[in-house]
C-alpha cells in the first residue's frame, strides 16, 4: 500500500471507531480539550448544505455564520497581496475544518502537496477524500510531522480565536519552523483592532451563551514582536468579519 493510501486508510479507520464508540457525529473544534465549545457537527452540516443547494463553505459562510461570502473575500484578499503569487508547492493548514478556506486556496494555486493538521476525525476524512490532500496526525498542540522549513505557505483561518493563548503561541513557533526562508505564514487573531467598543458591546449582548471561551484575544503587537524574533517580517494586516464583529488576517514573510 502507498504512503498516502495508508494515511487515508488511517483516518477513515479512525472516523469508523470515533462514531462507533459514540453513536452521534463528532464534531470540529480545533482542540476540545482546551475549552473550545464552538462546534461544526459533520453529518447534520453536510446535509443542510446539500438542502440549501450550497456548497459546504458556503452554506457555513451565509446560514451559520450570516456573513456571506466572507470565505471568498478572504482569500481573494490574499491573492490581491501576492500571497499565491509565486506558485506555492507546499501548503499546511492547522484545523482547516469543513475546508472552506482549503477550497479556495486550491483555486488560486496548485500545490504540489497540501498537509492539514485537522483534530475532528470525520472532517479529515472528508477532506482528504475530496480533495487529496495530505492529513497528519493531529494532536491540536503542534505540526511535530512536517519538517523544519518544508512549507511555501502555513495558514490558519479562524483557529486562533477559538484556542487558549498557549495553544496559539505553540502553533505561532511551529509555524516559524516549518515554513521557508521566503515563504509565508497567514493566520487571524482578534487584536485590538478589532475590539473597539462597538464590537466589545456586540460580543458581550450577541456572542451567544454557552460559548464564554471564544472568541479569544490576542495582542497584535505581541504577534508582530514575536514573529520578528522569529525571522518574518510583517507583510498585511485587514480585517475580515467573525461572528458578530471581526478578526484581523496577518500575513507574514519568512526572511531568506
Amino acid at each position: 500500500m502507498r504512503p498516502r493510501d495508508r494515511g487515508i486508510s488511517a483516518v477513515k479507520t479512525g472516523v469508523k471507531r470515533l462514531l462507533g464508540r459514540t453513536g452521534f457525529d463528532i464534531v470540529r473544534s480545533t482542540n476540545n480539550r482546551q475549552g473550545v465549545d464552538d462546534f461544526l457537527p459533520f453529518e447534520a452540516t453536510m446535509r443542510a448544505a446539500r438542502a440549501a443547494g450550497l456548497s459546504v463553505g458556503d452554506h457555513i459562510d451565509q446560514v451559520m455564520n450570516g456573513t456571506p461570502g466572507a470565505t471568498r473575500s478572504t482569500v481573494d484578499r490574499l491573492g490581491e497581496l501576492g500571497v499565491f503569487a509565486a506558485g506555492p508547492r507546499t501548503v499546511l493548514e492547522i484545523g482547516p475544518g469543513s475546508g472552506r478556506y482549503l477550497e479556495r486556496t486550491l483555486k488560486e494555486c496548485s500545490p504540489e502537496r497540501y498537509e492539514i493538521y485537522e483534530t475532528a476525525a470525520p472532517w479529515a476524512a472528508y477532506l482528504v477524500e475530496t480533495f487529496g490532500v495530505v492529513a497528519r496526525p493531529a494532536d491540536g498542540a503542534g505540526l511535530a510531522p512536517t519538517p523544519d522549513a518544508s512549507v511555501d505557505l502555513v495558514q490558519a483561518h479562524k483557529v486562533f480565536n477559538t484556542v487558549t493563548f498557549l495553544v496559539a503561541a505553540r502553533y505561532f513557533f511551529e509555524m516559524a519552523r516549518v515554513v521557508r526562508p521566503g515563504g509565508r505564514i497567514v493566520f487571524d487573531v482578534m487584536t485590538e483592532n478589532c475590539l473597539d467598543p462597538a464590537a466589545m458591546r456586540a460580543w458581550a449582548t450577541r456572542g451567544g451563551p454557552g460559548h464564554d471561551s471564544y472568541p479569544a484575544a490576542m495582542p497584535r503587537r505581541a504577534c508582530v514582536d514575536l514573529f520578528a524574533s522569529l525571522g518574518c517580517t510583517l507583510e498585511a494586516g485587514f480585517l475580515a468579519p467573525l461572528g458578530v464583529a471581526s478578526t484581523e488576517v496577518l500575513v507574514f514573510r519568512k526572511e531568506t
